[in-house]
């Protein structure tokens, strides 16, 4: 399978789409699945711009469409009703396959999210062509109950798509990345499965995001990696 991680620095604006649309227009023929960050359709700071900007299914058909080509998951804040949902999801022949709601949603420090969304409450599995398979959105993965999961369900492949600022700054790298790789190291291991990691880049209100987007294999070892800060869109065979 080639897999594509789109290591990306949304706008905190609608405009995101129309830049989603263009990297799997370039992709999608060497591709079979494109990868986006968590809330890559709206920039992650939206606070009351969540009113504004949120999208509602219907509106991403053309995500639909493409995904005809290609299979697509992309993160978007999702109107649902009367509330706010920080989704991930998966589009495959032409409609939509799958949609995880950010089940942990973080409010201490930086973060404020569970003051703007409400959270899911389940995590499960899907088959697609690829295989099974089990998204998750960044925070949740730092649950060891979200791991029991995701062991019962014995999926393929787990999605993380991840909005993750950097900090730990050290003379030897970057804390939050050792952190995050010993989870999305450990997950796979106790799964058995090829974990696709894709953290954003860029600047939101003083928040610097970090990117080193990565695949790893079942055996722990990551096999794949982008590096530090930059924009980059690459495709990988796994």
């Amino acid at each position: 399978m080639k897999v594509t991680l789109a290591q990306i620095s949304p706008k905190l604006n609608r405009s995101n789409l129309e830049y989603i649309i263009s990297i799997i227009n370039e992709f999608k023929a060497d591709s079979d699945l494109i990868v986006f960050p968590e809330l890559s359709l709206n920039g992650y700071m939206l606070q009351d711009k969540l009113f504004e900007d949120a999208w509602t299914i219907d509106e991403l058909e053309v995500l639909s469409k493409l995904s005809r080509h290609v299979d697509i998951v992309v993160g978007g804040a999702l109107r649902d009703g009367d509330v706010f949902r920080n989704s991930a999801l998966y589009f495959s022949d032409s409609k939509l396959l799958s949609q995880h709601n950010k089940v942990h949603l973080p409010n201490y420090g930086m973060f404020e999210e569970a003051r703007y969304f409400e959270a899911g409450n389940i995590f499960e599995s899907f088959i697609s062509k690829h295989g099974k398979i089990s998204m998750l959105v960044c925070e949740d993965l730092w649950h060891e109950s979200v791991h029991k999961d995701l062991i019962k369900e014995n999926p393929d492949y787990i999605i993380a798509l991840v909005a993750s600022p950097a900090r730990g700054f050290s003379d030897s790298g970057l804390k939050i990345e050792d952190d995050w790789y010993k989870i999305i190291k450990t997950i796979a291991k106790e799964c058995s499965a090829k974990v696709i990691f894709v953290n954003r880049v860029g600047f939101e209100d003083g928040l610097g995001f970090w990117g080193g987007s990565c695949i790893v294999d079942k055996t722990s070892e990551i096999i794949h990696k982008l590096p530090h800060y930059d924009t980059l869109i690459k495709t990988f065979n796994i």
